[in-house]
């Protein structure tokens, strides 16, 4: 039989479409949930996920999807670049899908969705023992379908393929030794020296005006509030929605001044991904980010290496200023860049300084791997984790909300994405190497607020692809080299050493 691709690739494309469509809805029901819905929707909503969830299941494993991707396959050599990988990462879906049993995977999400809300609630009410329930329960279905997917070595590993292509626990294990050995080493010189007051940042900060100064700075790195909005949540996020409509949170703390604007700067950084991603692959899924490392390495850029440098606020301090006169008007720039930059050991992840953070990152990786592997079990995990803070950080979590319980990841099911965090922050410095011999009077363009030209350069090297360029590729290309913890190790030691004066 003669096929007419002409007609093919379009039929193809509006196929996705359909399925992105799914997705958006999916989406929008799960920002209203953790923003706006009342409490007693959980379980109605919860299901109606389920259901749309369910739907774009059932097309990414049909007759029909296996129908195109038959056909196209067998043209993979002449088609273009765009349909080529829609081919490619549907087809990977489509093996990995049919794995599952359709019932099995709407359960899941029915599971995982509910799990969220309660989570929210018990993390509010410090109550591990209503959420463990649920944990115990994403686990055992986490595990089953790792054993519907296959995997080698570590059953680990499937799970990171999914965050990560090609990430694997051996490669993961090697980094972060170094890296942990490299933040220990410099964390060790740190804590010899004068503790920095941060008790300014402590100091009443009107949440209304949180708000108006995040929106401030997110409009001065290009953030586009007319495809775009700030909301407030319990725990930040970013989602793209559809098109022309990617969304971020934040968390307001009237006595806090960290979380909220650098919460909002980091979400601002995966946002300014989305919205800059090419029209070309708008209503595709390849319109997303290409990995959540490279997504992070976008979000920490943003919220470290520029917004927590002292060329930043040499331009911005003083409007920040005019935002808290009562609170900053007495505070130098010298002594607000020390007390955002603190370097202590911290019981929350989102609140850590730049050397701790990734040490967090590795706790959990080390518990994700554990419950996967079979080697610990959800009951045990709050006094596990308080014997990993006093054995990591010399500080332990007096309750679940601050220790176990204080990420929304597990209630999601998403076991594997938390060592995108570290990941992130190596692609990050990476990145910024690459920025610095492209641009080499960087610091100058943020010390006067040239923040879009910045974005551009992002945009044109990294965001405009989504996921048609794999991380692997993207990284390649912009920075000539494979995924190396060396320029981070070597941005903290520079940085820490200077401001403490090591």
């Amino acid at each position: 039989m003669c096929v007419n691709y002409e007609e093919l690739i379009p039929q193809f494309r509006s196929y996705l479409k359909k399925m992105t469509d799914y997705h958006s809805a999916i989406a929008l029901l799960e920002w209203d949930a953790r923003t706006h819905m009342p409490k007693k929707g959980i379980r109605g909503r919860s299901q109606a996920i389920a259901t749309l969830s369910g739907e774009a299941f059932r097309m990414s494993v049909s007759d029909q999807m296996a129908s195109f991707l038959d056909q196209l396959e067998s043209q993979q050599g002449s088609l273009d670049q765009v349909t080529a990988r829609l081919v490619e990462e549907s087809k990977k879906t489509y093996e990995r899908s049919r794995k599952i049993p359709p019932d099995r995977y709407e359960a899941f999400v029915a599971l995982t969705s509910e799990a969220e809300s309660v989570w929210e609630v018990a993390r509010g009410e410090n109550d591990f023992a209503t959420f463990a329930p649920y944990l115990e329960k994403i686990v055992d279905m986490t595990r089953e379908f790792v054993d519907y997917w296959g995997y080698e070595g570590h059953p680990y590993n499937t799970l990171l393929d999914q965050y990560e292509v090609g990430m694997t626990v051996s490669v993961l294990d090697d980094i972060f030794s170094g890296l942990r050995t490299e933040t220990v080493m410099l964390l060790n010189k740190i804590e010899k020296k004068p503790l920095v007051n941060t008790g300014i940042l402590e100091r009443y900060y009107d949440p209304e005006k949180q708000k108006a100064f995040s929106e401030f700075i997110l409009r001065e790195m290009g953030y586009d509030f007319e495809a775009g909005r700030l909301d407030e949540t319990a725990h930040p996020f970013a989602t793209g929605i559809a098109d022309g409509d990617v969304r971020i949170t934040t968390h307001y703390y009237p006595n806090f001044f960290n979380a909220a604007i650098f919460g909002s700067i980091h979400e601002g950084g995966h946002a300014l991904y989305e919205q800059g991603i090419s029209y070309e692959l708008i209503d595709t899924p390849l319109h997303s980010g290409t990995s959540m490392g490279i997504h992070e390495s976008q979000s920490r850029f943003w919220e470290n290496m520029i917004a927590r440098s002292y060329e930043f606020w040499q331009c911005y301090y003083g409007d920040l200023q005019k935002y808290f006169p009562e609170s900053l008007g007495d505070v130098s720039l010298d002594q607000f860049y020390a007390a955002i930059n603190v370097v202590r050991p911290s019981l929350i992840r989102i609140e850590a300084d730049e050397v701790t953070y990734n040490l967090h990152i590795m706790l959990r990786y080390e518990i994700e791997k554990g419950l996967i592997g079979g080697d610990l079990a959800v009951k045990d995990l709050p006094e596990i984790w308080r014997e990993n803070m006093r054995e990591n950080f010399g500080i332990v979590s007096p309750t679940d909300s601050d220790g176990v319980l204080q990420d929304v990841h597990w209630s999601g099911g998403m076991f594997g994405y938390f060592p995108s965090y570290a990941l992130g922050n190596i692609y990050a410095a990476q990145f910024a190497q690459a920025l610095e011999r492209d641009l080499p009077d960087l610091k100058d363009r943020v010390q006067h607020g040239r923040l879009p030209e910045i974005r551009q350069w992002l945009g044109q090297n990294i965001h405009q692809y989504g996921a048609l360029l794999k991380p692997a590729e993207i990284l390649k290309q912009v920075t000539g080299e494979t995924i190396d913890a060396k320029p981070l190790v070597s941005y903290l030691n520079q940085k820490f050493s200077t401001l403490y004066h090591l």
